[in-house]
């Protein structure tokens, strides 16, 4: 009896030592969110050992983990981003000269110079996998260490902490590095040299704007169609849009659908605007899209959409249902000639950037989208969907054979994670390059609001 008594006391007491590592490790957070882009520039062991570290804190705490205190509102341009901007630099650790920057901070010795082509630093390739990469293993810590006067336990009950980390993770990191984006499409806004200046207007311009308050997607219209460029299709654009304004858009919408449609716009305007969602990769939701978009969509908290004048001219009125694009949802493989990415922050309106800015804190990250504004006065659409709206000259002037319509200005304004851990919807094959933002409009204003519109340019006034 005594003997049976002492060995069913040391299975009670290993059973209890395995409960309470079972719970101590149930509190630390998943192995990594699914392809967080500031992820990437730590090695998986660097991971491991950080989770392991936040389990031990969180056992000698006895409770969960608690965010960190922000420190009090400081200037934005005087401020150090936090250790998001450190993921960045770990991945390059010495950058070439930037060509936004003029200057040289880091960047990983085997990254190509950043005074080549704009074309040729747009067609990335995917990076190249390490060959026989080897989990490392966790360290001992991780699990406790039994009492000498506890009955030794057999070998196969001591817990999953201090093993190698499972096959699947090293395919979800393989997969991650394939996806996109990557620490090089990120960089401090601090780094980007002033660059950005309107073209003044002259005494026979126009310069007044009309902007039309449409909300900012509070009712969740999102699909991933795109009846301009892939009419009749459902998911034509492999990625999801935010839309605002028309409140029917879809693949297969028609002039006649659009003009019956109800809208979220003031004073009637049942035009559609849409553009590709931002989603935060610091979570796991739809890590299973067959498109690579992963992470939950960020709502904007502002979008501006103004309509401006010409810098040299006044403008006509724009023919109800032209459809216009701006940007290329595929700059990162057809290059840099249709791309027309902008992206700053709050506080550094003069400094624009073609990859995700990072702001310092008490700023909030911008996606400016200017369209065409130069119409052909015939179609009000074209086989490539550019050619019947162009693009003014650097001083304001229309090409020849057009005449200038109200210029659309779509500017949209995020709350994002401060680390690298944000992403543009896009095709697959573009890996979430920022260069691929791009916007879409269809104009379905009444031909009184566009008059109303166009008069308010005409005249210098604030609509």
């Amino acid at each position: 009896m005594k003997r049976a008594f002492v060995t069913m006391s040391a299975l009670a007491l290993a059973a209890s030592t395995l409960t309470a590592v079972t719970i101590t490790v149930s509190t630390v957070p998943a192995f990594g969110d699914h392809c967080d882009p500031a992820e990437q520039g730590q090695s998986q062991a660097q991971r491991q050992q950080n989770q392991d570290r936040q389990g031990q804190d969180q056992q000698e705490q006895g409770r969960p983990d608690q965010p960190a205190q922000d420190a009090p509102a400081q200037d934005p341009a005087a401020q150090d981003l936090p250790p998001a901007g450190g993921a960045v630099n770990q991945a390059s650790p010495t950058r070439a000269p930037s060509p936004e920057t003029g200057e040289a901070p880091e960047t990983s010795p085997t990254q190509a110079p950043e005074d080549e082509p704009a074309d040729e630093s747009l067609s990335r390739r995917r990076p190249t996998q390490t060959p026989g990469r080897t989990p490392t293993q966790a360290p001992p810590s991780a699990s406790p260490t039994p009492a000498p006067s506890e009955s030794p336990a057999p070998t196969p009950s001591e817990p999953a902490p201090s093993e190698p980390p499972a096959p699947d993770e090293d395919e979800e990191a393989a997969e991650c590095a394939d996806l996109g984006p990557f620490p090089e499409d990120f960089i401090d806004i601090r780094q980007v040299q002033r660059n950005f200046q309107e073209v003044r207007t002259q005494r026979r311009g126009s310069s007044g704007t009309f902007t039309s308050r449409c909300g900012r997607n509070e009712n969740r219209h999102h699909n991933s169609d795109n009846f301009i460029v892939a009419p009749g299709v459902s998911n034509g654009a492999h990625h999801v849009h935010d839309y605002v304004g028309n409140l029917s858009t879809d693949g297969f919408s028609t002039d006649q659908s659009l003009a019956a449609a109800g809208t979220t716009c003031a004073l009637g305007d049942r035009s559609t605007y849409f553009w590709p969602v931002l989603r935060d990769r610091t979570n796991d939701t739809n890590a299973d899209d067959a498109d690579g978009n992963v992470g939950s969509i960020m709502t904007p908290r502002q979008v501006s959409l103004q309509f401006r004048g010409n810098p040299v001219s006044k403008v006509t009125a724009m023919p109800r249902f032209i459809r216009i694009i701006t940007g290329d949802a595929k700059a990162a493989t057809n290059g840099g000639a249709n791309a027309l990415a902008k992206w700053s922050c709050t506080g550094f309106g003069n400094r624009v950037t073609t990859k995700y800015p990072l702001c310092p804190r008490g700023s909030r990250l911008l996606r400016i989208l200017d369209f065409p504004s130069c119409w052909d006065g015939q179609n009000t659409d074209s086989a490539n969907h550019r050619t019947h709206v162009l693009f003014p000259d650097a001083n304001g002037a229309c090409p020849s054979g057009t005449r200038a319509v109200p210029q659309l200005r779509m500017t949209l304004t995020y709350t994002t994670p401060r680390t690298a851990s944000f992403a543009l919807d896009a095709f697959p094959e573009q890996l979430h390059n920022p260069v691929t933002d791009h916007g879409d409009f269809a104009n379905v204003m009444s031909n009184q609001l566009m008059r109303f519109a166009v008069d308010c340019i005409n005249r210098g006034r604030r609509c």
